[in-house]
């Protein structure tokens, strides 16, 4: 059976949250990994109410150090620890992080016991059997990454063809999974007939910065593609002097890289009564595009 990626939106505002979106913060779950993409103020109380246990983090990933992307991290840190947090916290951002979480932790007291890693990223930074994580620079006024989580293709047992093979089970078949053939009994059984390629999957995030070239290629062939979409293209200027996207940006960096579903993201407070604005632009570009509510869960 094929692990599903599942994606928690738990905060999809921008920089000033309202009564319907919290500030940015999403949650990537996969085989025990659950990644927070920014931890925006109020991000354990969203916690609480998509009825997610907050211990269940093992990683947070910063995509800068604005106040909206950020501001929940001490709060986490502080329940983190007075609910019995057992493992290491790994906390990995754009330059300056290091700097920033000492800074922060300082600022609010807080002196947990569990351990707690920091680590300035670029490229490929996390690299295990079933997936790796990967970073590029975006261009926002402040160090700012983008990132990618990227589940590694794997070769899987076709079930049906191995009962008509009958050949028994055992450890034996291990040897299948890294692509080897088996002889047993003076007969050979080959991994091609019995194995098949599971394709795989790629998710992206690009949560705030200007237009630039190094999206397009950093978020190529996305099986998703999360990315802000701060204004509709009417406010085309004030998107540029804030270094942000506009929908119509957004919707054309997606088609441009290939990728095979859009959700926009990180949305200002003036289109609280009107997101089809922001959705609609997008969708005169991008066929597949959806946009997100907080607390909607999405899996691939």
């Amino acid at each position: 059976m094929t692990e599903k990626i599942k994606l928690t939106f738990l905060g999809t505002a921008d920089a000033v949250p309202s009564a319907k979106r919290n500030h940015t913060a999403v949650l990537v779950s996969y085989l025990g990994e659950n990644i927070l993409v920014d931890c925006g103020e109020g991000t354990q109380r969203q916690f609480r109410k998509a009825r997610l246990n907050p211990c269940s983090v093992t990683r947070i990933l910063v995509t800068h150090w604005h106040a909206d992307h950020i501001l929940g991290i001490p709060g986490l840190l502080k329940t983190l620890g007075m609910s019995g947090y057992n493992k290491t916290l790994y906390v990995y951002g754009p330059r300056g992080t290091k700097r920033f979480m000492h800074n922060l932790m300082e600022l609010f007291g807080v002196r947990e016991n569990y351990p707690i890693e920091i680590e300035e990223v670029l490229g490929k930074f996390l690299d295990t059997k079933d997936f790796y994580l990967e970073a590029e620079e975006m261009t926002h006024g402040t160090p700012c990454n983008a990132y990618s989580f990227v589940v590694k293709e794997k070769i899987r047992i076709d079930k049906k063809n191995l009962k008509a093979s009958k050949l028994p089970s055992g450890p034996l078949l291990q040897k299948l999974k890294f692509g080897k053939d088996i002889t047993l009994n003076g007969k050979k059984y080959t991994a091609k007939n019995l194995t098949f390629i599971e394709p795989g999957k790629k998710i992206s995030f690009v949560l705030d910065t200007s237009l630039n070239a190094k999206i397009v290629p950093f978020v190529k062939d996305s099986d998703i593609f999360v990315c802000e979409s701060s204004f509709h293209s009417e406010l085309g200027e004030k998107a540029k002097e804030h270094q942000h996207l506009t929908a119509r940006q957004t919707a054309e960096i997606a088609k441009k890289a290939k990728v095979k579903k859009l959700i926009l993201t990180h949305i200002s407070q003036r289109y609280d009564k009107s997101p089809e604005k922001i959705l609609g632009e997008a969708r005169k570009v991008f066929h597949d595009v959806s946009l997100v509510k907080d607390l909607d869960v999405v899996e691939v």
